[in-house]
């Protein structure tokens, strides 16, 4: 019996795709994006509902920087292009201690969502949930615990992770803000 010879279009998995679409690629400026919430969202209209998507996505350069950010249109790809581009605008710095953990506990609030965010010791790991612990991941932070309290929807508990990371600040910038040493500021 001969084998059948096939050209590979149009049969089986991926068949006439690039195999470019499937790789995930780094970017070249070292900044990783990763989901954190899709949902179909509708304003409701005197002609109807008007469907759209909203995606809630977090970038980071896993040295200290992250930022959040979200975009909403009617089509889900065109939604997570306008919420990437909405985080990298919004970037923010972060102080870490060794490379590794945050600098003191926090707590962050934003609207009904309450966050508190703890060093950590090391090996500890991100002791944290899906969306604090994406925000964590991507800034570079290998060692802290959490809690989260109030709401636990996506956006607002992200944005107030963002807060407790913004309130964050090293020994060293306590003690210029007190015109003291550093070794004195502790006391």
């Amino acid at each position: 019996m001969a084998k059948r010879q096939s050209s590979g279009a149009g049969r089986g998995v991926g068949a006439g795709r690039s195999t470019r679409a499937r790789e995930r690629r780094a970017p070249a400026d070292g900044i990783e994006n990763e989901v954190i919430d899709l949902r179909r969202v509708a304003k409701v209209t005197k002609g109807g509902k008007n469907l759209s998507f909203r995606a809630t996505v977090v970038v980071g350069n896993g040295q200290g920087r992250v930022g959040i950010g979200k975009g909403n249109t009617r089509e889900v790809p065109s939604a997570i292009q306008r919420a990437i581009h909405d985080a990298r605008r919004r970037l923010i710095q972060i102080p870490l201690i060794e490379d590794r953990t945050i600098p003191h506990e926090v707590w962050g609030k934003f609207k009904a969502s309450q966050v508190l965010l703890k060093p950590a010791f090391p090996g500890t790991g991100i002791i944290a949930g899906g969306t604090v612990g994406a925000i964590c991941r991507l800034a570079g932070i290998r060692d802290i615990l959490t809690k989260a309290r109030g709401s636990t929807n996506p956006l607002t508990l992200a944005r107030a992770t963002l807060d407790g990371l913004k309130q964050l600040r090293t020994l060293e910038q306590v003690a210029q803000a007190r015109n003291k040493r550093p070794e004195e500021a502790l006391q």
